[in-house]
């Protein structure tokens, strides 16, 4: 049996992909969604119109997660620590990290987390170009499965691979999280940028810039370029950077047309991980003497930072060869 921690939409959607080969518990906070997916096989909240799988059970207790063998980890990145303290891991399941971001105080990644918090767990990473929609439709999907140790890697791609669900197995577990975290800040300012109608022109060069400075804070934090220009970098970069169906450019885009940030999370029932992401990765980049003004920008807008004065101040920025 495989366990997902995380009701959300992409919590959700992977139970869907699971179950189409073997039983799914899926564990979440939420009384409601629990209630639903045990009676209605539904998720209304977080995924409407997906039709889930008889296969899929709910529960809110996460001691009963100690019958599944393999746990896909969603909760959201400033939660892992204490959700994952609280839970039964005497078993030692394996653990498949699905949530993308920095946590705050520590700067630490999330696989440097559950080395502190459940140091006896096997450990991977799964990240890339997911809309949680689309995987939860059966629509096709490719990811990247980061293990440090290969053995274990080939075993969970094995697991995890369905005919529509492609893992591509790397060892570079720093290289994933370090995509998967930082795009989620870019997507912000794409969306920035849509809100404030500034034109596809400005949309593509911050998808470049964006790059380039996920490239450099990854490679100084000892991840390879090459996993950064793959499924778990660049391609979840282009996805988040170009649909409104992302929550983090949508988020972006709310305030480039002057909605406070704090307006636009206030209601929010489902988490745009770069909110919180971005002063972390800014608190991280300058402690590793890395620049990236792209991210110090989206940190500022969030704080309230007048979005004309803060794309003036990038475009003001000294000409410099690419």
């Amino acid at each position: 049996m495989i366990g997902v921690i995380g009701g959300g939409a992409w919590g959700t959607a992977l139970a869907q992909v699971m179950a189409a080969r073997e039983d799914v518990l899926l564990w979440a906070r939420e009384p409601d969604v629990v209630a639903e997916i045990n009676s209605a096989h539904a998720n209304s909240g977080f995924l409407p119109g997906v039709a889930l799988s008889p296969r899929i059970s709910a529960t809110g207790t996460l001691a009963d997660l100690r019958a599944a063998d393999l746990w896909l980890v969603v909760a959201p990145a400033q939660h892992l620590r204490p959700v994952l303290a609280a839970a039964d891991l005497s078993g030692q399941p394996a653990l498949v990290l699905c949530a993308k971001g920095i946590e705050a105080g520590t700067l630490k990644l999330m696989a440097d987390v559950v080395a502190d918090v459940a140091p006896g767990c096997p450990l991977a990473v799964l990240s890339g170009p997911t809309f949680a929609g689309e995987v939860a439709r059966g629509l096709p999907t490719a990811v990247t499965l980061a293990c440090a140790d290969a053995a274990l890697g080939e075993q969970l791609v094995q697991r995890l691979a369905r005919p529509l669900f492609r893992p591509y197995l790397s060892d570079d577990v720093t290289g994933a999280e370090i995509g998967g975290a930082v795009k989620n800040v870019l997507a912000i300012a794409c969306g920035v940028v849509e809100g404030a109608g500034l034109g596809l022109n400005a949309r593509a060069a911050l998808i470049a810039r964006g790059f380039a400075e996920m490239t450099r804070f990854g490679v100084a934090k000892g991840a390879r370029a090459e996993t950064l220009a793959g499924l778990s970098g660049l391609g979840d970069l282009v996805l988040t950077c170009s649909s409104a169906s992302s929550r983090n450019f949508t988020l972006g885009m709310g305030l480039g047309q002057g909605r406070t940030a704090a307006e636009l999370l206030r209601d929010a029932r489902t988490v745009a991980e770069g909110a919180s992401t971005a002063p972390v990765l800014l608190a991280a980049a300058e402690a590793a003497g890395v620049d990236m003004p792209i991210t110090r920008a989206v940190a500022a807008m969030l704080d309230g930072a007048p979005v004309g004065e803060t794309v003036a101040a990038l475009l003001a920025r000294p000409l410099k060869a690419e």
